[in-house]
């Protein structure tokens, strides 16, 4: 198992690891291995772990007794008076007066520690960071990697009341030049992944070397079983190594969350269909459309034009149709 950096996990992980390790449905290589934890952060929480959210927040580490060497009242009255005399006075200066008045003993660093303590001085250690994403590299070869995933169709959309249906748009992208390829479906199987894998490679014209996706069941089995879906077995069969993200962190799919979001914007917020076959037409013309848009990423240069600029130098790194 690869050694993982420490670091603060989000309490949703927590809960879900330790709920699945509970069940006894799943191993704990397994458990560490979807939710891309240590052994021990496992143990450490299922210990702590009482049924509740609360029990899975970082507790304080503050001691429960002071340290033998920690600053007296007296010398915290003094300094407290000093300040509230003299607000604006300076480090340096606090520092003289107190070993001139109580003798104060104790380091420079000392007296800048508890005033930070007091909340004279902000800690900025202790301010949350705002979450900054790694640096994520971007392949440059075509066909290098694409991402995949669905999304719901709005049923606003539909202008067809009798239609009790949900549709699904399946949407998978092209890292290196943001080609995209889109096409509805009646249902969000592994037999509906399957033939929009096939209809993806139609239209591009190649095989991708890498395809990310969620763990939805669709794409795999979230459950630890000796069972291969459906959908690697394909990718098997093509060649294709299928990798799947860190549970709920759709940021990891980053380029195609951001074109659904763009769907919205373009397409769903006008559209209207009365029947499947109706939002195939529509689906297939806006997929024309948002294909010829140029992208900042790119340079405002359109998908379509980033491909063939990619294909005339020779920077593909796919696997041949046979």
């Amino acid at each position: 198992m690869a050694i993982i950096s420490h670091k603060s996990h989000d309490i949703k992980t927590k809960f879900h690891a330790v709920s699945s390790y509970r069940n006894n449905h799943y191993s704990i290589a397994h458990i560490c291995s979807k939710y891309h934890i240590s052994k021990a952060s496992l143990m450490r929480w299922n210990k702590a772990f009482d049924g509740s959210w609360d029990s899975l927040k970082e507790k304080s580490r503050r001691p429960l007794s002071p340290h033998p060497n920690a600053h007296t009242d007296l010398e915290l009255l003094k300094i407290s008076s000093l300040i509230k005399r003299n607000p604006h006075i300076g480090l340096t200066e606090l520092y003289t007066k107190l070993r001139q008045q109580i003798a104060y003993s104790r380091h420079y660093s000392s007296l800048y520690r508890v005033l930070v303590k007091l909340g004279y001085y902000i800690n900025k250690s202790n301010i949350k960071k705002r979450y900054v994403p790694k640096k994520y590299h971007t392949p440059e070869l075509l066909g290098e990697k694409m991402q995949l995933d669905v999304k719901y169709v709005p049923n606003d959309c539909n202008a067809n009341l009798r239609d009790d249906y949900h549709y699904f748009q399946y949407t998978i992208i092209d890292e290196a030049s943001r080609e995209r390829f889109i096409y509805p479906y009646k249902e969000q199987t592994s037999a509906s992944t399957i033939d929009f894998l096939y209809r993806a490679i139609c239209y591009f014209g190649y095989i991708p070397r890498i395809i990310q996706t969620d763990n939805g069941f669709e794409f795999s089995y979230f459950r630890e079983t000796k069972r291969v879906h459906p959908f690697d077995l394909e990718c098997q069969k093509l060649g294709i190594i299928h990798k799947t993200i860190k549970p709920r962190t759709p940021r990891h799919n980053g380029k195609v969350e951001r074109s659904h979001r763009n769907d919205n914007e373009r397409f769903y917020r006008f559209l209207k269909f009365y029947n499947f076959e109706d939002l195939i037409k529509q689906m297939k013309a806006y997929l024309r459309r948002s294909n010829n848009i140029g992208m900042t990423p790119l340079n405002y240069k359109t998908p379509i034009q980033v491909r063939q600029h990619l294909i005339i130098n020779n920077m593909i790194n796919y696997l041949s149709c046979k």
